[in-house]
């Protein structure tokens, strides 16, 4: 399972593709927002720190609106992956996106049931994004939705990458690794907890002591 950072905090973003270990970035426009600065610096800059997919929002309301608004935020960078809502006028822009061949990768975004999520994957979304706690919130089970979601792509032969978003805790991540899910976008907090565990901690303070006593 590739990890995501869910950020638009370009040293957060730094400091996690310095580990090694991350294989690309998602926004949305509350985090661009949060940075206080122009939307394509930061998706630009973004794109200069990693050589993976790094998803940006569209925004509109017509399908050609949103195809528009993508040809333009696709030009930022070679590794821009635009984001595009779950709606009747969305689906039509990854459609058109797809069937003209203009060289845009489209996510498919804000979905939270199995029938969505086959109708993102049926219009040729390259990439299906759940947002977990969302659906956590409102008392659904969301790791049955990445598991139905899985299984429908697997039935089918469909190409799009399962994403699982906004996670919030390890179960989460635990979760969408048994599922299958080819993707997880985490915030930087939960990126670097999966590194930590107590008993790492512990062992480790054990060894450095005992190596004290060793003769030199």
């Amino acid at each position: 399972m590739k990890i995501f950072l869910d950020s638009a905090d370009v040293d957060a973003i730094r400091r996690a593709h310095d580990t090694g270990l991350l294989d690309g970035v998602t926004t949305n426009p509350s985090h661009i927002a949060k940075s206080g600065r122009k939307f394509a610096d930061v998706v630009a800059e973004i794109c200069r720190i990693t050589a993976g997919p790094v998803s940006a929002e569209a925004m509109g309301e017509s399908a050609e609106g949103l195809v528009d608004e993508a040809l333009k935020i696709a030009a930022i960078a070679p590794n821009v992956v635009v984001k595009i809502p779950m709606t009747v006028e969305g689906l039509k822009a990854v459609s058109v996106l797809r069937s003209q061949d203009k060289g845009v990768r489209t996510n498919v975004t804000m979905v939270f049931s199995s029938t969505q999520a086959y109708l993102a994957m049926k219009a040729g979304a390259d990439f299906v994004s759940i947002v977990l706690s969302r659906l956590d919130a409102v008392g659904n089970e969301s790791y049955a939705l990445v598991d139905d979601t899985v299984t429908i792509k697997q039935n089918y032969g469909y190409e799009s990458q399962v994403l699982a978003g906004s996670m919030k805790t390890q179960n989460h991540v635990l979760s969408c690794l048994r599922s299958g899910a080819d993707i997880a976008t985490v915030p930087d907090t939960l990126f670097f907890q999966m590194f930590k565990h107590p008993l790492t901690d512990s062992g480790l303070a054990q060894f450095t002591e005992d190596w004290q006593k060793v003769p030199k």
